[in-house]
């Protein structure tokens, strides 16, 4: 079967390159040890069940044993043997060498029986669900990258391949590359369900080995998925869970988000501060978000043609299919996304953050009528930038390098406003 290329096989490359190991963390079946597979020389597989015994007493008496082998030597679901951690440890500081080992496996594991944290010997990097563009759906005419590089480059014409029934299939699919291989459209929308139904059922208790309750967790998931892509405060989340789990505590409440947290199934927004309002005007809360759209859609039992004449709901799960594929494109070059909002009504959906200083403002609309409004709030945070700037000039402000209405529509353009409106079906990193 052949791999489908991801964006993180370059960061994972250099990430060998510059330490002497590399845990790869992300939601499960987003395709960690088969990303690692394609640069591992070796590879043991600690929940082999034919030699998982074997393996878990060589751990017990000479951990040493199981890191033989050509490097980077993957070791998968290392946690099974925790004692792994400080063996790998152990083997970077005495060896003085990079590209040694990758460690991929769940998040379940017991912190307790790890004495060392790692720090510049095992570098850590967070994978997510596949992007628009990993699955091909994306055509990629629209380089993240090269926009950055050069703010007045010309991308009239540009036209994404994707309709709204395509798009609004893919967010419900998910980026999960099981899904993607998958022959009819039904068996490819199942992963999502059954996604939520592990989590629900298996994983929220394995996690940390808490007996939690399923039905709560479900619950969790769904009042979530109802206040997708909006700054909500937990104490309304819980309240909305609280409607049909009497017995629930905001303690308990806490410890199943964080859970889910932990399961990178949440993976919430943070905002975006920057010192051109009153600080009693700019909303700090976090936006909520899961690691991908499909689970959402999974959690509120949906299927794509119930979004055809929902499209304003659906408008709340583009923004989280869009999200993800901007985590996945600006980590490519080190950058972090967050989002601006306050109590006046305007809003950049997404603030994208190179490490470099440079940001790009990103209001996030599906349909075309939508997009003037969406620029119109990005000039007037770039006013209020340069309203700030004239009055600190001590310490101004860096303007935004780039102003982008991210859309669901089929053309790209660049505004005379200086806005580039890019359907999303033409972004790639």
């Amino acid at each position: 079967m052949d791999y489908l290329s991801r964006i993180i096989d370059e960061e994972l490359a250099f990430r060998l390159e510059a330490f002497g190991a590399v845990l790869i963390v992300g939601p499960k079946w987003c395709g960690k040890t088969t990303t690692a597979l394609q640069q591992a020389k070796s590879v043991i597989y600690m929940q082999d069940p034919d030699k998982r015994d074997e393996y878990l007493a060589s751990a017990a008496l000479k951990p040493s044993f199981l890191l033989d082998g050509d490097n980077p030597r993957l070791i998968d679901e290392w946690q099974v043997a925790p004692v792994l951690w400080d063996a790998v440890r152990l083997s970077v500081d005495r060896r003085q060498e990079e590209g040694l080992y990758i460690l991929t496996g769940s998040n379940s594991v017991d912190n307790s029986k790890i004495m060392h944290t790692g720090i510049g010997r095992i570098s850590r990097m967070e994978m997510s669900t596949m992007s628009l563009y990993e699955t091909g759906e994306s055509n990629g005419k629209v380089s993240l990258k090269s926009l950055f590089d050069d703010p007045g480059m010309d991308i009239d014409g540009v036209t994404s391949d994707l309709t709204v029934e395509e798009l609004i299939f893919a967010a419900c699919r998910g980026g999960w590359p099981s899904s993607v291989r998958k022959k009819s459209d039904r068996a490819k929308l199942e992963v999502a369900f059954d996604y939520v139904r592990e989590i629900c059922e298996t994983d929220i208790t394995t996690v940390d080995g808490v007996e939690r309750n399923p039905s709560w967790t479900r619950l969790l998931l769904q009042s979530y998925a109802r206040n997708i892509s909006t700054p909500a405060k937990k104490s309304n989340i819980y309240r909305d869970m609280t409607a049909n789990a009497k017995n629930l505590s905001m303690n308990t409440f806490d410890a199943y988000h964080n859970a889910l947290e932990r399961l990178f199934v949440i993976k919430d927004v943070d905002a975006w501060c920057p010192n051109i309002r009153s600080a009693t005007v700019i909303r700090s809360g976090k936006k909520r978000a899961f690691s991908d759209p499909s689970i959402a859609v999974a959690a509120m039992g949906i299927n794509p043609k119930g979004f055809y004449t929902e499209l304003k709901s659906f408008g709340f799960i583009f923004e989280n299919l869009c999200l993800r594929d901007l985590r996945v494109y600006c980590a490519a070059q080190d950058g972090r996304v967050s989002y601006y909002r306050d109590r006046y009504g305007l809003e950049a959906d997404a603030v994208i953050h190179q490490r470099d200083g440079r940001y790009a403002l990103i209001e996030i609309k599906l349909g075309s009528n939508e997009i003037d409004d969406g620029a119109e709030h990005l000039n007037e945070i770039e006013g209020l930038v340069r309203e700030y700037n004239a009055k600190e000039k001590q310490a101004p402000l860096r303007l935004p390098d780039l102003k982008i209405v991210l859309t669901g529509t089929q053309y790209g353009y660049k505004r005379d406003d200086g806005v580039y409106v890019i359907p999303i079906g033409c972004l790639k990193d």
